[in-house]
């Protein structure tokens, strides 16, 4: 209760509790209310899409995809290698002393590219001549002494069977005498003992001169064995002392002299190397992860810059090295004019054919066998729609499209990665888009 302003009394009215729940309830209501409002407008602010840009059309890579026949293959680059290859290595130590012929030289055979010196090579030589002239000599001197022993040898067994024949004679005489009783028996006995005594001399030089001849074979075999064995190393000296003039040993051209003159080489040292031009294949350089489905026998183009050459694939390296797998390609056609060992060139190895597939160009890192999505262009081609793509095999330029895409879809191949947010593109000027 209180004063009012003209004095009078005023009593406060009390309110009912409805009116006072309700009032509550509209004010959390209310601001419920605002809340969701706040909350709906945020979440469609934020699922407002960014405004299509608009990309110049003339500057995008667009392809058509198209159905027929494509070809998968990988590429590698490489060098030009001979197919023949021989280092020349030195025989002996010894010193350059002149180089003849200098890289780039077509050479023949016996061409003399290096000379090297070595006085205690030459010197060996010399000495092992004289040993095997000495062997020699001696081979024939025992030759003669055995010879003339043998001639005496046989002139005794000669002697001994004359005599052997003269006693048989004397006995077979006796024995007609002593029938007749011409001589008593006892003649005949002695006659007879002479007889046999004979015989057994002449077998007996007989054996002792198949024994001289054999021991005879032996001797001059063992001395033959020391000439051939002087021989080979008379052989090997000469070879050593020749080897100083280093020769090319085939015909073709001197590629590399990796010495100089004055300098000390060891024996197996590599003093040139020779290799024949016309006889040139391809080493590629081809990716591991693309290595594969890579087979021996395989077609394959290689191009020199200069003009294109067919082969095929003959050995793949076992090992890869920084990334890489080194396959040797063949040339079944003559090279183009100009081509040299170590000349770079790029090849293409033919995998495989597909018949009545889906393909588009290979879009910018486009893997094999993935998803990703690429910018379709709108029938008008005014604009571009982010479309999801499942790709199958691939090729170096090529990949087979498995799903999303019809034949006649012109679809950009540029890396768009910068668009990356936007699902739509508008595109100025005229696409560029062939025939599918």
């Amino acid at each position: 209760m209180g004063v009012g302003p003209h004095g009078k009394l005023n009593m406060d009215v009390a309110r009912p509790p409805e009116v006072a729940q309700r009032k509550k309830r509209n004010r959390i209501v209310a601001g419920a209310a605002i809340a969701l409002l706040v909350i709906v407008t945020t979440v469609g602010l934020a699922r407002l899409r960014p405004a299509a840009p608009t990309v110049e059309a003339g500057g995008l890579w667009i392809e058509p995809v198209k159905r027929g026949t494509m070809l998968r293959n990988v590429r590698g680059v490489g060098v030009l290698v001979p197919d023949e290859i021989r280092w020349i290595t030195a025989l002996t130590d010894g010193t350059v002393e002149r180089v003849v012929v200098l890289p780039g030289t077509p050479v023949e055979a016996d061409t003399v590219l290096l000379e090297l010196t070595n006085p205690q090579t030459q010197q060996a030589a010399v000495n092992a001549d004289l040993d095997l002239r000495t062997a020699k000599d001696n081979y024939e001197v025992l030759k003669a002494d055995l010879d003339r022993d043998l001639l005496a040898q046989r002139a005794a067994a000669a002697t001994v069977a004359s005599e052997a024949a003269q006693a048989q004679m004397n006995a077979d005489a006796d024995t007609q005498m002593a029938k007749q009783g011409f001589i008593p028996e006892i003649q005949l006995r002695k006659s007879k003992l002479l007889a046999e005594t004979a015989a057994k001399r002449q077998k007996m030089e007989e054996e002792r001169l198949a024994n001289s001849e054999r021991t005879l074979a032996v001797k001059l075999g063992v001395q033959q064995s020391e000439v051939q064995r002087r021989e080979t190393i008379a052989t090997l000296r000469r070879q050593e002392a020749t080897g100083l003039k280093i020769r090319a040993g085939f015909s073709g051209v001197l590629q590399e002299v990796p010495v100089q003159v004055g300098q000390r080489v060891a024996p197996g040292a590599n003093l040139a190397r020779v290799v024949d031009p016309t006889r040139l294949k391809a080493q590629l350089q081809v990716a591991e992860t693309q290595i594969r489905d890579v087979v021996i026998g395989q077609k394959a183009e290689i191009d020199t810059r200069s003009g294109v050459s067919r082969g095929r694939v003959v050995r793949i390296d076992p090992a890869a090295r920084n990334g890489t797998v080194t396959v040797d390609v063949a040339l079944d056609e003559a090279l183009p004019r100009g081509a040299r060992p170590d000349m770079g060139v790029d090849g293409t190895i033919e995998l495989e054919r597909l018949d009545n597939v889906l393909y588009v160009g290979r879009p910018a890192f486009a893997q094999e066998a993935t998803k990703m999505s690429l910018f379709r262009l709108s029938p008008d081609r005014a604009g571009a729609t982010l479309t999801p793509v499942e790709l199958g095999r691939s090729s170096v330029n090529t990949v087979e499209v498995v799903r999303g895409l019809n034949v006649g879809d012109c679809v950009v191949l540029t890396d768009m990665s910068q668009y990356a947010e936007y699902d739509r593109l508008n595109l100025s000027g005229t696409p560029p888009c062939g025939t599918p």
